[in-house]
């Protein structure tokens, strides 16, 4: 079920693009509103929508159900952990603590010096 509303959401994905590109632009036209006379076109003529304004809303609603259900599909997928609860696992603190037991280095004293110059 969750392949098939991924193959219709990457297919509406696609349509929505190509739809979006195939549309004439509402400032395409600002151009021709300057001096040639076309003074509804500047804002754009709200009149009744065309196929492809049409088509394009259809794919988009369809984008936006998917989106909603694979969403759905991944929160609640039977064998998938939680990030969170992953890394709030207790850690065993003495085995954390001997892992990064560093050791210092042996310092050795300057010609001369004396023993107040080693730390203990």
């Amino acid at each position: 079920m969750e392949n098939l509303v991924l193959v219709i959401h990457v297919l509406a994905a696609v349509t929505v693009i190509g739809l979006v590109l195939l549309q004439h632009g509402k400032g395409a036209d600002m151009g021709a509103a300057f001096g040639s006379g076309a003074s509804g076109s500047l804002f754009g003529v709200s009149g009744s929508s065309n196929f492809l304004s049409r088509a394009t809303a259809i794919a988009v609603t369809v984008f936006f159900i998917t989106s909603t259900a694979l969403g759905y599909f991944a929160s609640h997928r039977a064998n998938s952990g939680s990030v969170v609860k992953a890394v709030a696992q207790p850690v065993n603190v003495q085995q954390k603590a001997a892992d990064s037991k560093v050791t210092a280095p042996a310092v050795v004293p300057k010609e001369g010096g004396s023993s107040q110059d080693v730390p203990k």
